[in-house]
């Protein structure tokens, strides 16, 4: 449900592994933009040494109800708007299979809300995966206060099958866990930028020749316990747990979004990367994300292992 950039995403995956998908977008552009994301994802998976040749078919289905009839597992990835959701929600419950799996791509709606107007609410999960989701891993599986424990096992069984890592956020909480790690990075960057501290391409290179290739490999946690020497993580904790009361970051606060500031911000972004168009950023993203998955595998670290056992299964 819904063929935007992370839609279309989802179904390239689902393409590559196999899944025959049924595409209900309202848009007239929906089957152009799926089939230039699936070209990404095919010379992506081309780069990375795993299989195209054995992608399922898709279709462009006549209306939701089309789509679903049905369908073993549903991916919903329509706008970030309550009231869109519900409806949307809707239409597939009057004509889905009644134990069909539903999860919904929203990176920040609790499903508990989601699930107020639902007459089966027990087979809605959240999950939350991150761009390109052909190519990264990850998938944040979230339960509402009415899905069962079942389901979201089910789930995650589904999105292990086509070669994702997913993790059961145990706790419902707006934004699950990466948007609130990324909200917090994101608030500090626009405040470095509001006081002209560095710019968008400054802050982009800190991050891509420093701490993000670290990133890469290793999360923020076991980076630190590396830090902490061979004292480990609790000589870490020592020696830095006590600058956590300096005021080093403005995270309780955000600067407003006054005219000036998002002209800034605008001017800086296409001074950094304007030259280049969506698909060619995308392209070059992907090649640079293979080469990181490539160099993980042959290492058995990291997102490594999830990309060798996919391969071996």
């Amino acid at each position: 449900m819904g063929c935007g950039v992370i839609g279309a995403a989802w179904a390239s995956r689902l393409l590559l592994n196999g899944v025959d998908v049924a595409v209900s977008d309202p848009s007239d552009n929906a089957e152009q933009i799926l089939t230039e994301v699936l070209a990404n994802a095919v010379a992506a998976y081309d780069d990375l040494g795993l299989p195209t040749d054995r992608r399922g078919a898709y279709r462009m289905a006549s209306s939701i109800a089309d789509a679903v009839a049905d369908a073993q597992f549903i991916q919903e990835s329509v706008p970030e708007r309550p009231d869109i959701k519900a409806a949307v929600l809707a239409d597939i419950e009057a004509a889905a299979p009644v134990d069909t799996i539903i999860g919904s791509s929203t990176s920040g709606i609790k499903p508990s809300v989601m699930q107020e107007s639902m007459t089966y609410p027990e087979r809605l999960v959240v999950g939350h995966p991150y761009n390109p989701v052909y190519l990264l891993p990850v998938v944040e599986v979230v339960g509402g206060e009415s899905t069962t424990i079942e389901n979201i096992r089910r789930a995650q069984g589904i999105y292990a099958g086509i070669g994702m890592k997913p993790i059961h956020v145990r706790v419902e909480i707006d934004a699950f866990v990466g948007d609130r790690l990324l909200e917090a990075v994101w608030r500090e960057a626009l405040w470095l930028v509001n006081d002209g501290v560095a710019t968008t391409q400054e802050i982009d290179d800190i991050m891509t020749h420093g701490f993000g290739l670290r990133w890469a490999q290793m999360g923020l946690f076991e980076t630190y316990r590396v830090a902490g020497g061979a004292g480990g993580f609790r000589h870490f904790i020592e020696q830095f747990g006590p600058t956590l009361e300096w005021p080093w970051t403005k995270l309780m606060d955000t600067p407003d979004f006054t005219p000036e500031l998002v002209d800034t911000l605008v001017e800086q972004s296409d001074a950094q990367s304007g030259m280049h168009t969506i698909r060619d950023l995308e392209r070059t993203r992907d090649r640079n994300v293979v080469g990181f998955l490539k160099v993980l595998e042959a290492n058995n670290w990291g997102a490594g292992t999830t990309i060798a056992d996919h391969r071996n299964r």
